[in-house]
């Protein structure tokens, strides 16, 4: 027996139905992203560019200091010292020149250091 080709209308219709659905979800999620893009962008910093031989001040925000007493790790510089970047390893990290009596890590991220 061979079966003959029919149209189905009402499937047809479901599809148009669901094609126009989701053209309209996209536009939709598509002005969504860009409200939420400019609440963000707002916000957000310009990007600094460092070079070679900057000085930048260093974050004491998470160095572990050997403080017991609260009040004086209160009273702590926010940033310290000036420091030469020595190089510069990604588009988020340096390597600074620091003294060899701080004894942590010369590499350091972006975000801990502010341009002089």
């Amino acid at each position: 027996m061979i079966r003959k080709k029919r149209k189905n209308v009402k499937a047809e219709k479901f599809v148009k139905e669901i094609k126009k659905i989701y053209k309209k979800a996209k536009v939709m999620l598509k002005k969504s992203q860009e409200e939420m893009k400019k609440y963000i962008d707002r916000n957000r910093k310009e990007k600094v560019v460092y070079k070679v031989e900057d000085r930048v001040l260093l974050s004491t925000k998470n160095l572990m200091w050997q403080i017991r007493n609260r009040e004086i790790k209160k009273l702590t510089e926010k940033f310290m010292g000036l420091y030469k970047i020595k190089k510069i390893i990604s588009e988020n990290v340096v390597e600074l020149e620091l003294l060899v009596s701080m004894k942590i890590h010369s590499v350091v991220n972006m975000s801990r250091t502010a341009l002089y």
